[in-house]
């Protein structure tokens, strides 16, 4: 079981994204946006963020290049129904592990998620 954080500004996406990864066991912390996402990776420890890129406040791209300057060994999931957003996303490749295009099935989903759990680097 993971402990992953999403951050995702549609709340249905966000409820089917967060329902759909605690059936596969993990434990889900879901917020709208990517300061809220920030704050929360200040208080608790995760095992992977899944980011929309889209999002008020702090873009997933913003959250993504702080997350990874402050806890590089997070990986990074995105998401997007926008392609030249998901265009900008691969730039960082270096930082993100994937980018889900929306819309996605809940398979695609949970094996992205399962593919960057599986291959997230160790701890030092």
């Amino acid at each position: 079981m993971a402990h992953i954080l999403i951050a995702e500004d549609e709340e249905a996406v966000r409820c089917f994204v967060s329902r759909a990864l605690e059936l596969r066991g993990h434990k889900v912390t879901a917020v709208a946006d990517g300061g809220e996402a920030l704050d929360a990776l200040e208080r608790e420890e995760y095992d992977l963020l899944l980011t929309d890129i889209v999002m008020p406040v702090m873009d997933g791209i913003a959250l993504a290049l702080k997350a990874s300057a402050a806890y590089p060994a997070l990986p990074i999931l995105m998401m997007t129904g926008y392609a030249h957003e998901k265009q900008r996303a691969h730039n960082l490749d270096a930082l993100i592990h994937e980018v889900i295009s929306k819309p996605f099935s809940l398979e695609d989903l949970c094996q992205a998620v399962e593919t960057a759990l599986e291959n997230k680097p160790p701890l030092h």
